[in-house]
């Protein structure tokens, strides 16, 4: 008699899904982390300064990364393909600076909107204590240096895995000119580099704004 087929490894383990910087939104069946003790956080936690978690299922982070300066974003990110497992999950939502470049000032002519549109555009890189924002090449390439080898863009609230269908809560913006307000990627796999064409104007950034 032959032996009974086993579960994947994966399958025997705990489902464990880790929601950074929560804030006061609670995520049931997650474990909601943020740097504050809001109601409904479960663990207090400076994940830009320790990153204390393995074996993880599902990582989400919500207008999150765009508060960490650069480096500190990309040493999240290799941490978080460092705690996911073989088969984990990395999903980001963060304004699309490709839609914020489109919205607010390509298209102005006149005088007016020109001054409009310049105190525009920095209100949105600015505002709410945002540090440095994506669009989807500089993110997806920043994905690829911290470790990951497959990044996908997705669409708001939809997603392939059933476990990160449904999480995002903040305001949306109309699309404009075909442009998300959003960009949400999932990233997942291993064996993730950085682009050729990625080093020198990030190397230059850093030199430059992303200082110590």
């Amino acid at each position: 008699m032959g032996c009974p087929l086993m579960p994947h490894a994966s399958l025997l383990m705990p489902d464990i899904r880790l929601h950074i910087g929560s804030g006061p939104h609670h995520l049931d069946g997650w474990t909601n982390v943020d740097s504050q003790p809001y109601p409904g956080v479960d663990r207090v936690v400076d994940i830009a300064r320790e990153f204390p978690f393995e074996d993880l299922s599902f990582v989400f982070a919500e207008h999150f990364i765009e508060h960490l300066a650069y480096s500190d974003a990309l040493k999240l990110l290799r941490d978080c393909r460092r705690a996911l497992r073989d088969d984990g999950v990395l999903r980001l939502s963060t304004p699309n600076l490709d839609w914020v470049w489109a919205s607010h000032y390509r298209r102005i002519l006149s005088d007016d909107e020109q001054i409009m549109g310049c105190f525009a555009l920095n209100r949105a890189f600015r505002a709410w204590g945002h540090q440095f924002l994506y669009n989807f090449g500089t993110l997806a390439a920043t994905l690829g240096d911290a470790g990951f080898g497959n990044v996908i863009r997705c669409e708001y609230g939809q997603s392939a895995h059933p476990e990160l269908r449904g999480l995002e809560a903040h305001e949306r913006n109309p699309d404009f000119d075909g442009l998300s307000h959003v960009l949400i990627v999932e990233a997942s796999e291993r064996g993730g580099e950085p682009p050729a064409n990625l080093e020198v104007p990030r190397s230059v950034y850093l030199r430059d704004v992303d200082v110590k």
